[in-house]
């Protein structure tokens, strides 16, 4: 390969490295914007939060209702994989997972509405996409120093919150996604020597997480007195 080559591909690499930050950051703003405000077939977290709460006149209740919702929705495959193919995180991350985190995230801004939060703050839907970690995955996040704070810090922050935090917490939601669908697929192969209770064993694995997820969320947004439902 020529010099003038060789240059060409240094200079077509490097513009290919500076432009992932910014390519990384609109993707996952894409999935934050699309999980939260939803699509067509997919009720935003502000619809979803709204009908709980018509139904239920009680906060505390609808959030409850929220997650058990959720829970059922994530033990439906077929509904979870075609979310998949519909919004992706920007990062490597399996398909057939890309449904759970949609589910989670709007899970978790459905609750955040519910208590007060404003969805519009960039600040909300980035710690509402921080729990989608978890308690323990948030926890090993914020001693890693890429974010400070846990989710409810970041939701009430004084400044607002940078476009690469965005990115870190995105990133890191994909790796811990895709480190989860390691232990489950290690889970099926062995439910697999067992007839007919592979599926039900993948639902159970996406139920509990949803669920575990839906609580840490819970604890997170704790009732904010700047209500925004109105």
């Amino acid at each position: 390969m020529g010099l003038r080559a060789n240059m060409a591909m240094w200079a077509g690499n490097h513009a290919a490295r500076r432009a992932a930050p910014a390519v990384a950051t609109r993707g996952a703003q894409h999935f934050v914007d699309r999980a939260i405000d939803g699509f067509p077939g997919f009720p935003g977290a502000r619809e979803v939060a709204r009908k709980h709460l018509e139904r239920r006149r009680d906060v505390d209740r609808a959030v409850r209702d929220v997650i058990e919702q959720h829970v059922r929705l994530a033990g439906v495959q077929g509904f979870v994989a075609n979310l998949g193919g519909v919004v992706t995180l920007p990062v490597a991350i399996p398909a057939n997972i890309a449904g759970i985190a949609v589910l989670h995230l709007r899970m978790a801004a459905a609750i955040a509405y519910l208590r007060g939060y404003d969805l519009a703050d960039s600040r909300v839907r980035t710690a509402a996409l921080m729990t989608l970690l978890g308690r323990d995955g948030a926890g090993a996040f914020r001693q890693d120093g890429a974010v400070s704070t846990l989710p409810h810090d970041v939701a009430v922050a004084r400044n607002p919150i940078e476009h690469v935090t965005i990115e870190r917490v995105a990133a890191r939601v994909g790796q811990e996604l895709t480190a989860r669908v390691g232990g489950k697929h290690a889970t099926l192969m062995i439910a697999k020597r067992v007839p007919v209770i592979g599926g039900a064993v993948s639902a159970g694995v996406d139920a509990v997480s949803t669920w575990s997820v839906g609580r840490y969320a819970d604890s997170q947004f704790p009732t904010n007195v700047m209500v925004e439902r109105a």
